[in-house]
């Protein structure tokens, strides 16, 4: 008797919780039924400008939804070599490239600081990097142009790096203290106690520990930079030291008035393959990354 009540005791213990699992997932249907909607979307929207730029203009018009009769990879060596794409390209990884690596090195000895040290005023300061994050960039136009005209750094690629990078800063700061907030004290008190200083627990035991929230942050500004296009507007009038943002406006422009679509689905083609193949490459290390920076 006593195994029987416990054998049902257990059954309905296990009808109970598959009741609760599909409770909970009909009530998540509605949500995995956008998120699937919206993923087929975006496939079916790339899969199509990646298909068109391979077309020639008449099969565009004429047959905007089939594959083409016969790849026209020309589109893509026509817009690299005519457009000036390819120095537009070649620009586009050296400005993003080197922001990138200076917003790091800006960002990550502060937030190491604001998260571990204690000191008046940390609060304050912690608060007015996250209200950096909130101001609007049309605001800054004026005050950074007046700036870099008085470093005679307008239509330079340093002065746009250096724009980047100090725009860039407050989210980054942002991420990494929370992440930094999240590794354990027992490893640093631990490197104190052999002898350690300051500079060296952070450069041989902290920032190894914090590459997930490295990674995570390079992703987003690389992402957000390559994809920039006000900033690189308002600041590069050269079309020699232009990024691909502008490159691809300007192609645009071009395009429209001699008729080239393929050609223009192609250098769009050129501008969104980078950044979708360094999301599928590196999107596991980005989430885990913001997973383990959530949890202090």
């Amino acid at each position: 008797m006593a195994e029987q009540s416990l054998q049902l005791e257990q059954a309905n213990v296990l009808t109970s919780s598959r009741r609760r699992r599909g409770h909970f997932q009909f009530k998540q249907l509605p949500s995995y039924l956008f998120l699937g909607a919206w993923s087929l979307f975006t496939i079916f929207a790339l899969s199509w400008v990646v298909l068109a730029s391979l077309k020639t203009n008449r099969e565009v018009f004429r047959e905007p939804f089939t594959i083409p009769a016969e790849p026209q990879f020309v589109n893509y060596q026509r817009v690299w070599e005519n457009s000036q794409v390819g120095q537009s390209f070649v620009n586009s990884l050296i400005i993003v490239g080197l922001s990138v690596l200076f917003i790091l090195l800006v960002s990550a000895p502060a937030s190491y600081i604001l998260s571990r040290a204690r000191f008046r005023g940390r609060n304050l300061l912690t608060m007015i990097y996250i209200a950096g994050i909130g101001i609007p960039y049309p605001l800054l136009f004026i005050p950074l142009f007046a700036m870099l005209a008085g470093l005679k750094l307008i239509n330079t690629m340093p002065g746009l790096i250096l724009v980047y990078v100090s725009l860039s800063v407050p989210f980054t700061v942002y991420i990494l203290t929370g992440f930094f907030s999240s590794l354990p004290q027992e490893l640093e008190d631990s490197a104190v106690i052999d002898g350690a200083t300051d500079f060296q627990v952070f450069r041989k035991i902290m920032l190894p520990l914090a590459r997930p929230g490295l990674i995570t942050a390079a992703i987003f500004n690389f992402i957000g930079l390559w994809n920039e296009f006000q900033l690189a507007l308002i600041f590069i009038q050269d079309p020699d030291k232009r990024p691909l943002s502008l490159s691809l406006y300007a192609l645009k422009n071009s395009m429209t008035y001699s008729g080239d679509w393929a050609g223009l689905f192609a250098g769009v083609v050129i501008v969104v393959v980078p950044t979708v193949l360094l999301f599928i490459l590196l999107s596991e290390r980005m989430i885990s990354g913001i997973t383990l920076g959530s949890v202090k």
